[in-house]
């Protein structure tokens, strides 16, 4: 009960922040109203909308199933739902999941509650869903399905629900495909406690298999292939950053994305508020201190060895990716690989959470409501 309590708060925390607004750049909203027409391309706006000219008909670049969760809500408000509160909805899950995920590894409940606070705003969660913006969403629903299907892998362990969000969070963001081998590992051999059992991975296949064929088929029908290579065309088609040939993601990005995601800093001026975001973004050494606290733990080895595994793996698409995130505060591409870097966390606060990492949560918090108060203030309100 106290897990839905916890999420209820996160929705509420970051729906207040959302101060009732809709996102002008409400991709997905299109994208469920295209569905809801029997079509999968958007009627386009125009070029403030991201979205892939292919055969006459424009595409949405990110992934589908934020969409398909608004379906409903199109259906009865049409252009006019509200993507930002689906994104806030997702928050709320996420925050709930991470504190019955840190219950589940064994931490006391008080610590459980400083560790889902670091999850809404000492990450880039509630920000995210604050703004709902469709690359926005996309993170937030990415990162709330991992934590469900990893608080089921610390729980009852039920192999198809484990595959079931998975899915989900593939669908959100399908980078997150990488860290499979992560998954079929846990399934095999057991997560919060070691049991090794290969038929688990009966029930999750089976699971998978029908979301791996709509995968194809969506691809097939928008881009003639089996994989998505919406993201290619459009870096193709970007004239800003992009580029006419190749791909976007390249080893020569690695230098760019290591600085923004461990260097960069925020900006002093003499004017207030005297320290300001840059609208490319802070570094997580700045943002989400906190973190640190995932270094800490060292046992279970084969548990801390594979989540270190899947993090690095979660991470890698955005390590080589031709831009940061371009307009954010904090790395939204953390978001892709923080649920695993949490149970790290929560691994390491079993015994307790130390006065220092309480103080690092707590300037975790502190710098994400800056940050959500900035861009309310300065950014957003002129975007």
């Amino acid at each position: 009960m106290r897990a839905w309590f916890v999420g209820f708060i996160g929705f509420t925390i970051s729906a207040a922040f959302a101060h009732g607004r809709a996102t002008p750049y409400n991709n997905y909203v299109l994208f469920a109203d295209a569905l809801l027409h029997g079509r999968i391309w958007i009627s386009w706006p125009g070029s403030y909308i991201d979205a892939v000219l292919f055969e006459g008909h424009r595409y949405i670049v990110n992934d589908p199933l934020p969409g398909i969760l608004l379906l409903p809500l199109v259906a009865v408000w049409h252009l006019s739902a509200n993507q930002t509160f689906v994104a806030c909805l997702l928050a709320g899950v996420g925050t709930g999941a991470a504190w019955k995920l840190a219950r589940n590894l064994g931490v006391g409940a008080f610590d459980a509650d400083w560790l889902a606070a670091f999850m809404l705003l000492g990450t880039d969660l509630m920000w995210c869903a604050m703004l709902g913006d469709v690359w926005y969403i996309a993170h937030v629903g990415c990162a709330a399905f991992l934590l469900l299907a990893l608080c089921e892998l610390a729980g009852r362990g039920r192999p198809w629900l484990v595959a079931f969000f998975f899915a989900l969070a593939c669908g959100s963001r399908f980078t997150v495909i990488l860290t499979l081998p992560a998954f079929v590992y846990w399934l095999v051999c057991g997560f919060a406690v070691e049991k090794r059992n290969p038929r688990t991975l009966v029930p999750a296949a089976a699971t998978w298999l029908p979301f791996a064929l709509l995968w194809v088929a969506y691809n097939e029908v928008r881009w003639h292939v089996p994989w998505d290579s919406g993201h290619t065309i459009f870096f193709h088609q970007d004239v800003n950053v992009g580029g006419l040939v190749g791909s976007p993601f390249a080893l020569a990005n690695l230098p760019m994305q290591l600085w923004s995601f461990f260097v960069q800093a925020p900006e002093f001026s003499a004017q207030p508020p005297f320290i300001t975001p840059a609208l490319s973004g802070v570094a997580l050494t700045w943002t989400s201190p906190a973190l640190l606290l995932a270094f800490f733990v060292r046992r279970p080895l084969p548990l801390v060895v594979s989540l270190w595994c899947a993090t690095v793996l979660a991470a890698i698409p955005s390590l080589m990716y031709y831009v940061n995130g371009s307009i954010q505060f904090g790395m939204r591409h953390a978001l892709d690989f923080e649920a695993f870097a949490f149970v790290l966390m929560a691994l390491a606060a079993r015994r307790g959470l130390h006065p220092i990492w309480r103080a690092l949560i707590a300037v975790s918090i502190v710098m994400g409501i800056w940050g959500a108060w900035y861009w309310d203030t300065y950014y957003r309100i002129n975007m």
